[in-house]
């Protein structure tokens, strides 16, 4: 019973937490947008690299999971509305997310990193980076 309780309070805590329009809300609402983009990413990229290079696969699954991430990260992480200026100001972010990204791929890579677990690595440095660049674009402003 003492477990379910504990259980049934840190939903409860998760649960405001998500409401909250602050810091900590806007970082728990980004890391679950940003996970649920990294499994689209990764699921494509994991099927494609058999088949294809591995930086092709990789921008393909970025390509793909972007479009579900502009979407999510509007409505659900900073309650934006995903106006044409924020689409771009999204989109250069993730260009310059990207690049980093591709570095990140074949410098572990190039370290030895097999290729199926480079994307880990990649994503685990390049997703703070991303949160202060995405934050920018949609917090800029006041447009909601």
């Amino acid at each position: 019973m003492y477990v379910s309780l504990m259980n049934e309070e840190l939903i409860d805590r998760i649960f405001i937490l998500l409401h909250q329009d602050n810091k900590k809300g806007e970082f728990l609402r980004f890391a679950i947008v940003g996970v649920t983009a990294a499994i689209i990413h990764y699921a494509i990229y994991f099927v494609l690299y058999h088949f294809i290079n591995v930086s092709f696969a990789y921008t393909i699954g970025y390509i793909l999971s972007w479009f579900c991430n502009l979407y999510l990260t509007s409505k659900f992480t900073f309650h934006r509305k995903a106006t044409l200026k924020k689409s771009a100001g999204f989109a250069g972010a993730h260009v310059i997310n990207y690049f980093m990204h591709i570095v990140l791929l074949q410098f572990f890579l190039w370290i030895g990193i097999h290729k199926a677990l480079a994307p880990v690595f990649v994503m685990s440095i390049a997703t703070v980076i991303n949160f202060f660049l995405v934050r920018f674009v949609f917090k800029s402003g006041n447009v909601k």
